[in-house]
């Protein structure tokens, strides 16, 4: 039977075949060698370094270690802000295992609040994992003691000792010295924004307020590290080293203590701010606003319970020294009676009738004087001098004086001694407050300025507002006859650099045409505590010092014409201020002083005997000092 053609192999081919088979086995065999002897070289020798760093930095971390922040000492030496140590408890949020669970245990055990909670998990959520967060500052020694023996028990928790800022004279020195607050997130972006975030890269607080913020560069340092080495827990197994940080430098007041808790005692009880200046350098001795409050209370975190009581109308939080805004009254009468005599609007001898009011010539409204049946007497046909106007504070010769300056020539000079502008004082609180002019007005109440507007300013009312800086600044002036001290609260380093006052502008001295009227205004501003007839004079009976001053009562409402002032039936918040300005020694000033009070009425009843015992109390002590006693 016939069975198909057979098929004969064709043994060439098929040798063909799988050699060239083999061969692209062979390539591609050889290919992937090739490339895994490339990577092996990209490994072990293009990138080892990178490879090399990235192994030790899961063994080896750079902790940064914050400085001590500098410690602010007063005139004599004495500690105004200092760090105590205190124990928090911490944790890395990502090393923590069940959050909530941990959450709910530590607050069986440490009394943790739903506050604090809630302000721990809102800086974990605001901030990286791996950054250490408190979940409860000041640990008792009890606390410590609970959590240590339980501490296994709550992994990616922990006990940290740091130093925290603590002022030992609590609402004494606020509103001048400020105070230290976590980090917030406008404070990061200014970090930032200054390339200073690295510098604060284990620091948990920076200055919010005063001497505090004004002088964070300073007082803050410069951040250390140490290089550590971890096991894979996370757990610290050696330092490998350390670069110490530089502490902030420690920084002098200006401020005298026992001056401060003076004029604080001075002003319990009531609303308003003392100021006392070096007159001879512009030091601030004394600043002291009230009602006041305990820094201490944002240190570590205020709650809103505490910080609630500090938001009612008496307004602790401003510094009434340098944000209040007052009429300055007859504090500034001397001013003008300057600016009268240097303008030749007055003489030394001239007089004006005095009838206890001013008009302006075909006006109705009378402008009256404090005193009704004014200040002049039949001896002298009721005429008053420049002396007397200044030693009784009478209206009517300043309504006059305002009258024929002019707002023009009133502001301008004003402005020369620092109305209208900041003092330069070295905190950031600090308001310009109004120095009234045709512009200004113009800007303000898109209206012109009228004949009537001026004459309110012409007694320190009206438009015109100042901070009680701004005014013992002006007086601080007026009795170094035009040389300009600027305000300022730090003196130096306490390692014996000097501070740059950045707000510290040199001013040129004001020139008069006749060096004369100094002394005229300023022997009247003597006269008013010295002679009998004086405003200042029975607060300042028996005094072992040479004082100068003058007293002011400053309208807080309008009082409608034909209407007398009377007080009873006010309310509080709109009865006068109480102001006093006044230097001594007379011949050779040392101390500026300025008081404000408000709703109390009366400067020479109110502010002249306050301002009576701080003065009291400067030159007893100065006394005591030259003797050598305690």
């Amino acid at each position: 039977m016939f069975k198909g053609p057979t098929t004969i192999r064709d043994h060439s081919f098929e040798a063909n075949l799988f050699a060239r088979r083999a061969f692209i086995a062979f390539i591609f065999v050889l290919a992937l060698v090739a490339i895994l002897f490339i990577n092996i070289y990209q490994l072990q020798v293009t990138s080892h370094d990178n490879y090399q760093t990235r192994s030790n930095d899961n063994r080896i971390k750079l902790v940064p270690v914050a400085p001590n922040r500098g410690i602010i000492y007063d005139r004599k030496g004495v500690i105004l802000a200092e760090n105590k140590p205190v124990y928090n408890l911490e944790a890395i949020s990502e090393n923590i295992k069940n959050l909530d669970n941990s959450l709910k245990e530590l607050t069986k055990l440490l009394n943790i609040s739903e506050q604090q909670q809630t302000n721990f998990l809102n800086d974990i959520k605001h901030n990286r994992r791996f950054k250490s967060q408190i979940l409860k500052s000041r640990l008792s020694e009890k606390e410590v003691a609970l959590f240590s023996v339980n501490q296994h028990k709550f992994p990616g928790f922990k006990i940290e000792a740091r130093l925290a800022r603590y002022y030992p004279y609590g609402d004494t020195l606020t509103h001048a010295l400020g105070y230290v607050a976590k980090i917030g997130k406008k404070e990061l972006l200014k970090l930032n924004s200054e390339n200073k975030t690295k510098n604060y890269g284990a620091s948990r607080d920076i200055g919010k307020l005063g001497i505090e913020k004004f002088y964070e560069d300073t007082l803050h340092g410069t951040v250390g590290s140490q290089k550590i080495e971890v096991n894979n827990r996370g757990r610290v197994l050696r330092t490998l080293n350390f670069t110490p940080p530089i502490p902030g430098q420690d920084l002098v007041l200006t401020l005298d203590i026992g001056l401060q808790q003076a004029a604080q005692e001075v002003l319990k009880g009531m609303r308003g701010a003392i100021t006392v200046l070096d007159a001879k350098d512009g030091g601030v001795l004394a600043m002291y606003s009230n009602p006041s409050y305990d820094p201490n209370l944002f240190v570590h975190g205020i709650n809103s319970k505490n910080y609630k009581k500090l938001l009612n109308p008496d307004k602790p939080l401003i510094n009434r020294a340098t944000q209040g805004r007052y009429a300055p009254a007859s504090t500034v009468k001397p001013l003008f009676a300057l600016l009268g005599l240097n303008e030749g609007a007055i003489t030394e001898t001239s007089k004006i009738y005095d009838p206890g009011f001013f008009q302006i010539p075909n006006v109705k409204h009378k402008w009256r004087d404090w005193k009704p049946w004014g200040h002049g007497t039949k001896a002298d046909g009721y005429k008053v001098d420049v002396y007397k106007a200044i030693e009784q504070s009478c209206d009517t010769y300043f309504y006059d004086i305002a009258y024929r300056l002019g707002i023009t020539k009133i502001s301008d000079f004003m402005a020369k001694f620092g109305f209208g502008e900041k003092s330069g004082i070295d905190i950031f609180e600090e308001t310009t407050a109004i120095l009234p002019s045709v512009e200004w007005k113009k800007q303000r109440f898109k209206e012109g300025w009228y004949a009537g507007d001026t004459i309110s300013v012409g007694v320190g009312q009206g438009y015109w507002s100042a901070t009680q800086i701004q005014i013992a600044n002006a007086i601080n002036i007026l009795a170094n006859k035009g040389v300009h001290n600027p305000p300022h609260l730090v003196s130096v380093t306490k390692q014996g650099s000097t501070v740059n006052l950045i707000n510290n502008d040199e001013k040129e001295p004001i020139i008069l045409k006749n060096l004369h009227y100094w002394d005229i205004v300023l022997n009247a501003m003597h006269n008013t505590v010295k002679k009998t007839s004086g405003t200042a004079h029975e607060a300042f009976k028996g005094v072992n010092y040479d004082p100068a001053g003058k007293t002011g009562t400053a309208q807080v409402v309008k009082i409608a014409q034909g209407e007398k002032y009377d007080e009873k039936k006010l309310k509080e918040k709109h009865r006068d201020n109480a102001m006093y300005v006044g230097f001594a020694p007379f011949n050779d000033p040392e101390i500026i002083i300025a008081i404000t009070v408000e709703n109390t009425g009366g400067g020479s009843s109110v502010g002249a005997p306050m301002a009576r015992k701080v003065m009291d109390y400067y030159f007893a002590n100065k006394t005591k000092e030259l003797a050598g006693t305690p």
